[in-house]
């Protein structure tokens, strides 16, 4: 019998991504309209993907802890499991890499609020609330031209910069999103056999920007150069624009070296391959560099 689900910001960059692998699955997949009574919306759903979030970090305070009501309430009422994307804000500062074991010690305010959400979902799967938390870092989408990569890192490539938010040479970890979402398709299959709460790190790619620079460089046949952005703006810009202010807080990543643990996903999908990273940054590159040449 074709399952269903319930995906939460389909139009999103992981709802839309997860939306399209459970297609590809077999699945049944009915798109949340935002505003309207969630828990009807669940009635007859097996899953619900929990693909929203506030655009742009707005009032992360009030609107998190709200949509996470409202998720528990719909998977309450629908039995169905849930599949939520965690992000890397709870760890903070600590050596790596992370995985569900390594305790929570955030050092922003989004940290705190996305740990405080976590721990929500960790005490009703302990009343039989099955969840998924598939956990990545920095999202990459190449079609995405909000996501950082997109917007910032590779804005002027085109003219053989590559701009980096911090140190350079700090590892950071990113999570392609059609991978991310095939992954979460894959563990919803395995069922039973997961944890009720099971916290799964998506390792992804972790890479530098030096690293990037140096690919891009090999790949396009031309010479990239770092360029720093000037991060002061962010605090001159905060108390009028929103998004700077939020931005500010978590530019520490940019500057931690931090990578997330492979091994549990592995030990859940032993065949599990990511999409290799130069075919990544190729499709990033696509439409950006007459000269790219994708098949290398």
């Amino acid at each position: 019998m074709t399952q269903t689900a319930l995906v939460l910001g389909a139009s999103g960059g992981f709802g839309g991504q997860v939306a399209k692998a459970l297609q590809g699955a077999g699945w049944t997949v009915r798109r949340y309209t935002r505003g309207t009574d969630m828990v009807a919306a669940a009635q007859g759903a097996d899953l619900i993907v929990n693909g929203l979030n506030p655009p742009a970090y707005h009032d992360w305070d009030r609107l998190i802890p709200r949509i996470t009501t409202e998720v528990l309430a719909a998977g309450k009422a629908s039995g169905a499991t849930l599949v939520i994307p965690g992000n890397v804000y709870p760890y903070g500062t600590q050596p790596g890499p992370w995985n569900a074991d390594t305790p929570h010690r955030p050092v922003s305010r989004k940290g705190r609020i996305r740990a405080e959400m976590e721990a929500r979902y960790r005490a009703a799967a302990g009343q039989g609330q099955r969840t998924i938390l598939l956990r990545g870092g920095d999202f990459l989408l190449p079609e995405a031209p909000q996501m950082v990569m997109n917007r910032l890192i590779l804005g002027e490539v085109a003219k053989g910069k590559i701009t980096t938010l911090g140190d350079p040479d700090a590892l950071h970890a990113y999570a392609y999103l059609p991978d991310m979402a095939r992954a979460a398709v894959a563990l919803v299959a395995l069922g039973q056999a997961l944890p009720a709460y099971a916290d799964i790190p998506f390792a992804g790619h972790a890479f530098t920007i030096s690293d990037l620079a140096a690919r891009i460089s090999r790949l396009s046949g031309r010479p990239m150069r770092i360029k720093r952005f000037p991060r002061w703006i962010f605090t001159v810009a905060s108390p009028v624009w929103e998004l700077a202010r939020e931005l500010r807080e978590m530019l520490y990543l940019f500057d931690h070296p931090h990578r997330l643990d492979p091994a549990p996903l592995r030990r859940w999908l032993p065949d599990w391959l990511d999409t290799d990273l130069d075919t990544v940054i190729a499709r990033h590159l696509q439409g950006r560099l007459m000269s790219t040449q994708t098949g290398k």
